[in-house]
């Protein structure tokens, strides 16, 4: 289960949380981490982050490394889908879960997510996993 903090004692958890988070963690080589803070779900392959996850938040917030076209064409469909929250616009979506932004879709950006990180791994990193 996740790290709880502090902050919001009693809180409740938003119930997809962990269910992505397997999700996330059965991908081949992934960390999970917390290097902003406990609040803050970081998802890792070799090293490099593909996925961070707001779980406190409820709804909980996820964003995801994307394809910069694909990135400004869902933010256009999806009302939960907005330019990354304090991290490289162009490269990176946070989804808030709802409305049209369905689990599936969900799972869809972070496998496209990883596999951009993956892709740009050192072949014999790649290799690897």
């Amino acid at each position: 289960m996740a790290k709880r903090s502090k902050k919001e004692p009693g809180g409740a958890l938003d119930p997809r949380l962990e269910p992505l988070r397997e999700y996330l963690l059965g991908k081949a080589a992934v960390t999970e981490e917390y290097p902003f803070g406990p609040e803050v779900m970081v998802f890792k392959v070799a090293g490099k982050m593909f996925a961070l996850v707001a779980w406190e938040e409820n709804p909980l917030r996820v964003s995801l490394k994307c394809d910069p076209a694909r990135a400004l064409d869902l933010r256009e469909e999806h009302e939960g889908i907005t330019a990354g929250y304090h991290l490289n616009k162009q490269l990176w979506n946070t989804i808030t879960p709802g409305g049209t932004v369905t689990a599936a879709l969900i799972r869809e950006l972070a496998d496209h997510s990883y596999d951009l990180i993956v892709a740009g791994l050192p072949k014999k990193v790649r290799d690897s996993l």
